[in-house]
């Protein structure tokens, strides 16, 4: 226990008019830049005095006086985005960006229909995202969380009054209030602590350390090495979260008491630091990536087209200005206009499905394209691949051997330490023992004795700095004899053993082996002595008899087998980045069938160059003892040797490498700034869930990759033919409102691409939009449709030679019913799992191209046909035209087939 000078009282003691001005710019303080931070930790006194403040707390004046220059002790609010601002920057997406450019073009050039159409497909696409979006942001919302309600603080009246202890919002805490922290309490702000009595706090939300870590005032810390086993590296471990005087917003009392005075509220935390970071913009994702790569190959193709069919029929045909409408919609008709809606739609019901049937919250929907593209997932084992909670693994003496008493009186313990002891909660490692503890059964004295039957006399909890507990028990078959039990860390326990040096150094290799593979180990020991009448004390664990070791590990998370599996089969590899010693992870891989391989520590990626770390990071499997920065510096590996990478995370520690991965995972319970940060938050940290997800996006992902290859490689081979044409002919080989309705029709039949389901086989590789790989796609398959219009243009001059309609009008309603049937061809023919579709019965794609397929034969011949330039044609040309699409049908499979295979190969 640490006093404060008697001295540091008077430094609070004025008037609150003679208060100077607060300076909070501590170590502890985010707000405080490097250069004005002392190089050594203040005192409570330097502490006290750049605070205005004393022990005896802040006059209930001054506190209102700091409160309304500081402001409440609350995270910055996140403003919400206003539904027109949403809207707004919904039409930054690349796709949105090419429509609205060619509907102002179509509009300029009086093609007011075409304008018109463009605009209604902007809009509606716009409404859909920024209307999920909004959904998602709400329930976000719902799932925030207060870090604290209540403080425990000591606040005068005025300046001769004695300090009071009260409870208040911790919204009115300001910076120079002492207050008290007790077990189980949420530290509410940035504290220097004054006193502690047993100290130990969680801070795994800021750090991802997994075990409490010992708080103490300066100059009463406990002995080198007093956490038991090896300790995690934290996010800043080295830096101001290792510095034990310090307690932070965001960690919770695990043991002991405290009193403090604050540093830090509000915004000037380290944990509104860190949230104040999460606001920063991640980088181009997977979607970004593939969706840009694909818009300038269309704006390039766009670009280049008009100017060409202008240019060729001034030179060939003499034509000139009057042109351009007609050049213009073969620009729009090798647009794939529906891109933007059939996007929104397939995710948003991608999104809508994981959020109905696992809880999983999409906050933005191009990130479920970015889970189906994910082929490296990083996460930390606790709570994914193993649970937060130890099991006994195994007991054995110092020869190795096993030694089952060592677990019974390990229990004997355990038992009486979690009855009597005053613990917030119950200490983990006490019921793993108790749970693996079986009665004992052969020659040993205590066989058969259920461990109830030992009566406590006394118990010595466990403390930081002795790093053991002692339960002092009634022997039920030796009246008048008190038993020692002793369990703790190996070190401590060891010391206090009378064992020989050779004995000794076995036992110290022994346990180094086991540490090493990834275990932890409680060591055992006892000792008798009769009943006395004088307290038990820390100076009685002397002189004791060593028993054995408990071995605990890591309990697996019953989902991590199933799902590592299941992610395998999809062509997701799974990388450990973990604070955790390297056999721990090693140990927790090899328990679920992952092969570790080698096993990389943060001193060797700290070795590595970023080229040589990005050629190395694919090949391994862990990283171990990774800081915050190691592992978003990790992650940033992966993205530049070409992965697309999803982290998952729940602490501040993970939020720079939440900001460095295409796609940032979170539980629900994560703290609020990380679960604002993440682009999919799920309702419990399951990799189940996440193997889940991942195939949802990749299902949304293959519908949009089949809509993109059919409608691409339809919309290019119409080009062609419409070039070809306009060049062969001397009339307009289509009208611009015929191109108009054609584009509506098909428009009108592709919106059964969003409720199209996919076949299995696209959860087998990553969905990833390669532009390389549709520009080969829609090349060939846009010739072969290219081929099969040219065909018609030869059945049309055939079956309309000599017969009545001719001339335009017989080609323009030849050509227009053509293209339709083609159309709806390919949308059958092309399409994801064509197979597995026919499979059920109709389907909303089937019934959509026989809808194209009718109103291509029986516009021409409705009434509606001779408004728009267009006739009846004779027999001869649909019993042509038939064999026409039969040979372009058997082109199609062959093509199709061969593409499978040439992608299988790869």
């Amino acid at each position: 226990m640490n006093s404060v000078p008697e001295d540091a009282a008077a430094e609070g003691s004025g008037a609150p008019g003679e208060r100077s001005a607060v300076v909070i710019e501590l170590p502890g303080a985010a707000s405080a830049p490097p250069s004005v931070r002392p190089p050594s930790s203040p005192t409570a006194l330097q502490v006290f005095r750049s605070l205005d403040s004393g022990p005896r707390g802040l006059l209930e004046s001054q506190a209102q006086e700091r409160l309304a220059r500081f402001g409440e002790n609350t995270l910055p609010g996140r403003r919400p985005v206003a539904r027109p601002t949403r809207f707004l920057r919904t039409l930054r997406d690349p796709f949105t960006s090419v429509l609205l450019c060619l509907g102002l073009v179509s509009a300029l050039v009086s093609s007011w229909g075409t304008s018109a159409v463009i605009a209604v497909l902007v809009v509606v696409s716009c409404l859909l995202r920024s209307t999920q979006e909004h959904r998602a942001d709400r329930a976000t919302a719902a799932l925030r969380e207060l870090v604290a309600t209540t403080a425990t603080v000591l606040r005068r009246d005025g300046p001769d009054d004695a300090p009071r202890i009260r409870e208040i919002p911790v919204g009115e805490l300001v910076p120079g209030d002492v207050i008290r922290l007790a077990p189980g309490d949420l530290v509410p702000a940035d504290v220097h602590l004054l006193r502690a009595r047993g100290l130990t706090v969680h801070q795994s939300a800021l750090t991802g350390e997994s075990v409490p870590v010992p708080k103490h005032p300066d100059g009463a810390g406990p002995a080198p090495g007093a956490v038991p086993g090896p300790r995690p590296v934290s996010g800043e471990g080295d830096g101001v979260f290792a510095r034990p005087q310090e307690c932070f917003q965001g960690s919770s009392v695990a043991t002991g008491s405290g009193t403090g005075v604050v540093v830090a509220t509000g915004g000037a935390t380290r944990f509104a630091a860190a949230y104040d970071r999460s606001a920063r913009r991640r980088g181009a994702s997977a979607f970004d990536r593939s969706v840009q790569g694909i818009s300038w190959t269309l704006i390039r193709f766009m670009l280049l087209t008009p100017p060409l069919v202008l240019m060729a029929n001034a030179a060939l045909r003499g034509r000139g200005l009057e042109t351009l409408p007609f050049a213009v919609a073969v620009a729009v008709g090798l647009t794939p206009e529906m891109l933007p809606v059939i996007v929104t739609t397939a995710l948003a019901r991608g999104a809508a499905r994981l959020a109905r049937e696992r809880a999983v919250i999409v906050k933005r929907l191009p990130a479920l394209h970015d889970l189906g593209a994910v082929d490296v997932l990083c996460l930390d084992k606790t709570g994914t691949l193993t649970q937060d909670r130890p099991v006994v693994h195994r007991t054995y003496g110092q020869d190795g051997d096993h030694r089952p008493e060592a677990l019974h009186w390990a229990a004997v313990n355990a038992l009486w330490t979690l009855q009597l002891a005053e613990l917030p909660e119950p200490d983990a490692l006490d019921e793993a023992v108790l749970d693996a503890c079986e009665p004992l059964h052969g020659p040993h004295p205590d066989s058969y004795l259920p461990i109830e039957e030992y009566d406590a006399v006394a118990v010595l909890p466990f403390d930081p700095q002795r790093r053991l507990a002692t339960a002092v028990v009634r022997h039920p078959r030796r009246p008048g004899t008190h038993v020692l039990v002793v369990k703790g860390a190996v070190e401590a326990v060891l010391d206090r053993c009378a064992l020989e040096p050779g004995e000794r150094a076995r036992l110290d290799a022994l346990a180094a082996r086991e540490a090493a593979d990834g275990l932890r180990l409680l060591a055992v020991a006892r000792r008798e002595r009769r009943a006395g009448f004088g307290p038990y004390t820390p100076a009685d664990e002397r002189g004791l008899a060593f028993l054995g070791f408990v071995a605990l590990r890591d309990a697996l998370a019953p989902s991590a087998a199933g799902a590592l599996a299941v992610l395998a089969h999809r062509g997701v590899s799974v990388k450990l980045l973990t604070g955790d010693h390297p056999g721990t992870a090693a140990r927790a891989c090899r328990d679920l069938g992952l092969a570790p391989g080698r096993v990389m520590t943060a001193e060797e990626v700290d070795a590595l160059s970023d080229e040589r770390l990005a050629g190395t990071a694919g090949g391994t499997a862990v990283f171990a003892r990774c800081t915050p920065a190691h592992k978003a510096r990790i992650v940033d590996a992966l993205r530049t040797a070409g992965y697309t990478t999803g982290f998952l995370g729940d602490g501040v520690n993970d939020l720079p490498a939440l900001h460095a991965a295409d796609v940032g995972l979170c539980p629900r319970n994560a703290v609020d700034v990380v679960r604002e940060t993440a682009d999919v938050v799920l309702a419990e940290k399951d990799l189940g869930a996440i193997a889940h997800a991942i195939g949802a996006g990749r299902l949304s992902s293959g519908t949009i990759a089949t809509y993109l290859r059919i409608t691409l490689s339809s919309n290019l081979g119409n080009v062609l033919a419409m070039l070809a044409a306009g060049l062969l002919l001397p009339f307009l080989p289509m009208l611009p409102g015929q191109v108009l309705v054609q584009n509506l029709c098909f428009d009108a039949a592709q919106l059964a691409f969003a409720f199209d389901r996919p076949s299995p086989s696209v959860l087998r590789r990553p969905a990833v939009l390669r532009p390389r790989d549709f520009l080969r796609f829609i090349t060939g398959f846009g010739l072969l449709n290219a081929a099969a219009d040219l065909a018609t243009f030869g059945v049309l001059a055939l079956a309309l030679r000599g017969a009545a309609p001719d001339g335009p009008t017989g080609f323009h309603s030849g050509w227009f019913t053509e293209n339709l049937l083609t159309q709806a061809l390919v949308m059958v023919l092309l399409r994801t799992g064509r197979s597995a579709a026919e499979g059920r019965g109709g389907g909303p794609l089937r019934a959509a191209a026989a809808g194209l397929a009718a109103v291509g034969v029986l516009l021409p011949l409705s009434p509606a046909g001779p408004l728009l330039g267009m006739s009846a044609l004779p027999p001869l040309y649909y019993l042509l035209l038939g064999s026409v699409l039969a040979l372009y049908a058997c082109g199609l499979s062959w093509a199709r087939r061969r593409y499978e295979r040439g992608r299988r190969n790869t």
